[in-house]
Parts: C-alpha cells; sequence; structure tokens
C-alpha cells in the first residue's frame, strides 16, 4: 500500500493561484454583480451566498474548461470545482503508473463516475483536460437529465458523456457495468453522512465557518440533495459496498476509487480491501485550504496485467 500526500493543490491543477475575477468576469459577465473587495481589499465573493458560489461555478467552467452552458436544478449539489479537479489529476498520475509513467491523454480512456450528481463535473473535467470518455451513473433521474442536458448544450461533451441510471439503490456496480465493459478508472463521491440530521449539522457548521455567525439558517450553499449528502450508514457503508461489488467486477476495471473524507474510516477500507484480496492500494491525501481530503483507489491487476490492459487498447 502506497501513499501520497500534498501541500497544495496538484501541480497541474488550473486554480492553483487566486481567482482573477477580472479574468472570470470576462467569462461569465453575470459574475460581476457577485464580486466586490473583502477586508483584505483582495476581490472576492460571498461563498456563503449559493446563487454567488453557482455563477462563480459557471465562469470557472467557462474560462478553464470551455464549457459554456452549464446549468443545474434548483437545490442540486454545487460542487468547488478546484478539489474535483484534483482529484481527476491525481487519477491521471494513477494511470500513468500503470502506462510506463505515460498520463493517458486520448479518447480511449474511459471512465465510470459513480453518483455523477446532476453538476457532471468529474466527467467535464477529464475530458476537458485529457480527453477522456466517460458513463455518468446515478439513481437520481433528475440529476442525470441534467446532465444530458449540459451534454447537449456543449458540442465538446457530445459522444464523449454516456448516462446510465442505476435503478437498485443498493447496488453500485451491479446493472451499471455490463459484461463487456473495461473501465480503466471509477471515480465516487459518496454520501458521507447517515442521515439527515447529521447532514443538516454538517451544513450549520460550514456556514458558520463561512460567516462567523452563531444563528445562520439551515442552508447549503453548495446545495445537495438527500441522496447526494446522506445514505443509511454513511460514507463507510457505501464504500464497503463498493469494495465488495469491485470483486465482482475485476475483470472489467483497471481501477477502482473513491473519495474518503474521514479518517477515521480508512482502517476499516483497508480490512475490506484486504478482504477482497485487492493487488495494490493507493491512498492520496488532498489538502485545499484547511480541508483534507483523500482518494483511496485499488486494483485487482499485478503489474504486469496492468501494462498488458494498456498493450491491448493501443493494439486496438
Amino acid at each position: 500500500m502506497s501513499k501520497t500526500t500534498t501541500k497544495t493543490l496538484h501541480p497541474r491543477n488550473f486554480h492553483n493561484n487566486l481567482y482573477n475575477f477580472e479574468e472570470l468576469i470576462k467569462s461569465e459577465p453575470k459574475l460581476s454583480p457577485f464580486v466586490s473587495l473583502n477586508k483584505y481589499d483582495n476581490l472576492s465573493i460571498d461563498f456563503s451566498n449559493e446563487n454567488a458560489v453557482l455563477t462563480l461555478n459557471k465562469a470557472l467552467l467557462s474560462h478553464f474548461y470551455n464549457i459554456k452552458n452549464w446549468e443545474i436544478p434548483k437545490g442540486y449539489l454545487c460542487p468547488p470545482i478546484p478539489g474535483r479537479a484534483d482529484y481527476i489529476h491525481y487519477i491521471a498520475d494513477l494511470l500513468a503508473l500503470s502506462n510506463k509513467n505515460v498520463i493517458p491523454k486520448d479518447s480511449n480512456i474511459k471512465g465510470l463516475d459513480i453518483g455523477v450528481g446532476a453538476n457532471c463535473i468529474y466527467p467535464i473535467i477529464a475530458n476537458s483536460v485529457y480527453n477522456w470518455k466517460f458513463v455518468a451513473s446515478d439513481i437520481d433521474k433528475t440529476s442525470l437529465d441534467s446532465v444530458q442536458n449540459i451534454v447537449n448544450k456543449n458540442n465538446s461533451l457530445k459522444g464523449n458523456i454516456e448516462i446510465r441510471l442505476q435503478e437498485n439503490s443498493k447496488n453500485i456496480f451491479k446493472n451499471i457495468i455490463n459484461e463487456n465493459d473495461k473501465f480503466d478508472i471509477t471515480v465516487c463521491n459518496p454520501p458521507f453522512h447517515k442521515s439527515k440530521e447529521e447532514a443538516n449539522a454538517g451544513t450549520k457548521r460550514k456556514i458558520q465557518n463561512l460567516t462567523k455567525q452563531k444563528d445562520v439558517k439551515n442552508k447549503l450553499n453548495f446545495g445537495g440533495k438527500s441522496n447526494e449528502l446522506w445514505c443509511k450508514g454513511g460514507e463507510l457503508s457505501f464504500i464497503s459496498n463498493m469494495i465488495n461489488e469491485s470483486a465482482q467486477f475485476k475483470e472489467n476495471c483497471l481501477w477502482f476509487s473513491t473519495l474518503v473524507s474521514k479518517k477515521d474510516n480508512l482502517d476499516e477500507i483497508y480490512k475490506r480491501l484486504k478482504k477482497v484480496k485487492a493487488f495494490k492500494v493507493h491512498t492520496i491525501e488532498m489538502k485545499q485550504g484547511q480541508k483534507i481530503t483523500r482518494v483511496v483507489a485499488w486494483t485487482f491487476h499485478t503489474k504486469k496485467m496492468q501494462e498488458q490492459w494498456f498493450l491491448n487498447k493501443s493494439n486496438k
């Protein structure tokens, strides 16, 4: 088992520097009313304002990823893009380990996003930066309708992102991965709360930290529906199911991966990966500001099998 720890965003992440709001406004003029000088005399937005955060995302996607039309249904998760981009960049490094240290940047690479949500962020970044194709799966039809709408309105995404509805909320890969599918990577941002009450408490703490106010309305600046924020048993239960199912689809996927928000869950995750006899496990710690999260990735393929996987792709 190997571990990578970072102090800042990934070196290839477009968002390592402070936001250039003047340039972002050029890409998305509707951002302008939300931008003002903060107490440090820097241009910024109110990150506790959901409309400001949503419009900032539109500007980032337009400016850096050439996504000119991006809308999500009201109340759905509006993710912080820099951290999401980090995940994809580290996955690119992970695939390079299986490909003679060469980062694959072509449409032969195919990923699977488990729980894509309405925002489609991981497939968008992966396709824009690395030209990878993606299958976007979710249990929520409204989310997938949103993803399809985003794809339809952006020519660069057409033919590169396919949607698949998970009709059984107890399943992760079952009924999503077909017999002949070959995925190079799976990604996932699992619901990490155990209940709606726990999710609401986490929301309140987040907004209190942003606004420095003790009494705040329980309102998400980044949004989020119940299936995006919590599930029975929380993050550990979800990831445990994912690990168990991954063993059934080890011939269909080179690397499986997931975000893990709670460090205390790692020991149990490692035990479960050992139980299903994963050949290799990587843990990548990512830091954005004061927030630390991590990606755990695993494969059932030996080093020789990994190299053969890419050799087979190049011979097609």
